[in-house]
């Protein structure tokens, strides 16, 4: 039983949750991981095989009576998002995660916890170990790096999987039933510039703009929330026109698929404008905190005198990268007129990053009408394009568009209104779950999505909700229990 977690029900599935916390599993570095969901097959006697990418299928045989029932697919994937507080010291390939209890909620000690989708790993993996709950022939999906591009979904060929349904256990809210997704891509930039000597008479300052919550680009991008990016080139376009400040580097977000919380910039101010520099710096931090207070209670923007000797970017590429990084559009783009409140279109400025003589760019667009995730992709390399970057557009996956007649849809609201009494909420989701890649791949598969609550995913405030963990494995039971036969 696990030290931590393994008194919280259900055992089984917190047992396997708290194994998998131990290993370390960021994206493109899940062996460990992906070794114990081996050894757990191989303990149980089930059949098992990887595919060239790295994706493991395991299946496991109906129990007594139930072996005509359609086979199912349980999915999920083995990576998670590494993100850590800045004064964390936490190695991502070595260290374990911490997870702890605070009343209704697991948390991590510092970082991202891994309950996306580690909760929903550990769900099939109890399904697989169990033996006392009914089923059809199970098969349970675990692909690797979905956090980085959905890259091990893209990566399954025809024949690996035989099912007809297929339930993703990578949702994050109790009560809700995805039945749609959005697709994504990338598009990244790489401005050149030619570094300049340090002018005469100025003086070095680092701008901090730290605190803000971040979250995942697509889940919580309607929030409001602060762009800890967007908030900086803003400050340095004010800073670039008044005082003719020079820019020496600007970092800010580690994650394509995460809003960044934190960014950093050094510049060089002609002494004659030192303190009126801090003071206007000052100033600003006291305007976006009365902005963006409901949301962002804790953001920071400081400045201090800096120890720096590193040549300066020449004006012309500074001004074209501030520009451009201001005037690219960020957030909801569009919402959808068919589904209430989901958000149709969007794009995030996630992360830049100077090094050598180059400032990188990466930002994600999403949407569920390829056409819309086309043409907001194409207006932010056109701004790139203006500012003489070199663009690239890349990692496009498609979406999941909803079916409102699914059996699996049916089955899924019969058990869930049966069990609580109330019907869930059928919805679409904006992000990129693997069901979009896997159906495009398997279209004859019935699909949906569902999961716990789990709040501030992709952040080191992520949360999984104790008691929403045994509604999801109860639902789950439930719907295997009573998966049609085959015809």
């Amino acid at each position: 039983m696990g030290e931590i977690l393994g008194h919280l029900k259900p055992s089984l599935l917190w047992n396997h949750f708290e194994e998998i916390c131990k290993r370390p599993h960021p994206s493109r570095k899940e062996e460990k991981v992906a070794e114990y969901v081996i050894s757990v097959a191989k303990k149980n006697g089930l059949e098992y095989k990887r595919d060239e990418f790295g994706n493991i299928v395991i299946r496991k045989k109906a129990t007594p009576g139930k072996e005509n029932l359609k086979s199912v697919v349980l999915q999920g994937h083995l990576d998670m998002v590494a993100e850590k507080n800045a004064d964390v010291q936490h190695d991502f390939e070595k260290d374990p995660i911490q997870p702890y209890i605070d009343g209704d909620w697991v948390k991590a000690k510092g970082t991202t916890l891994g309950s996306d989708n580690g909760i929903g790993v550990a769900a099939a993996l109890a399904v697989l170990e169990s033996t006392d709950i009914e089923h059809g022939p199970i098969e349970a999906l675990f692909t690797l790096d979905e956090e980085t591009g959905l890259n091990g979904a893209q990566s399954l060929k025809p024949g690996f999987l035989n099912s007809k349904i297929l339930i993703n256990l990578d949702s994050e809210e109790d009560g809700d039933l995805y039945i749609g997704c959005a697709g994504g891509q990338s598009t990244t930039a790489k401005f050149t510039f030619k570094p300049s000597e340090i002018p005469k008479n100025t003086s070095a300052l680092e701008i901090k703009i730290t605190g803000l919550n971040g979250g995942h680009s697509g889940l919580d991008i309607h929030k409001g929330r602060g762009n800890a990016i967007k908030l900086m080139v803003r400050l340095l376009h004010e800073l670039n026109y008044k005082f003719g400040i020079r820019l020496v580097s600007i970092n800010g977000g580690s994650k394509h698929n995460a809003i960044p919380r934190e960014c950093f910039s050094v510049i060089r101010v002609p002494l004659k404008n030192l303190n009126e520099v801090k003071s206007y710096v000052e100033n600003y931090n006291q305007i976006v905190k009365a902005e963006l207070s409901t949301v962002e209670p804790n953001l920071s923007v400081e400045v201090s005198e800096f120890k720096n000797r590193s040549k300066v970017m020449d004006k012309v590429s500074a001004t074209n990268l501030i520009n451009a990084l201001y005037g690219i559009p960020n957030g909801v783009i569009k919402m959808s007129a068919d589904i209430e409140g989901l958000v149709e279109t969007s794009s995030n400025l996630a992360v830049v990053t100077t090094k050598g003589k180059t400032v990188e760019v990466v930002t994600s667009q999403r949407s569920s009408v390829e056409s819309e995730k086309r043409d907001i992709s194409n207006a932010i390399a056109s701004v790139f394009n203006l500012a003489k970057a070199e663009v690239q557009q890349k990692d496009s996956y498609p979406g999941w568009k909803p079916d409102v007649n699914s059996p699996i849809l049916h089955l899924m609201k019969d058990v869930y209104k049966n069990l609580y009494g109330s019907e869930p909420h059928v919805k679409a989701i904006h992000a990129g779950l693997e069901c979009g890649i896997i159906k495009e791949k398997f279209p004859e598969m019935d699909m949906i999505s569902f999961g716990p609550t789990i709040i501030g995913a992709h952040s080191p405030d992520e949360r999984v909700q104790i008691s929403t963990v045994e509604k999801f494995w109860n639902t789950l039971v439930n719907v295997l229990k009573n998966i049609p036969e085959e015809v």
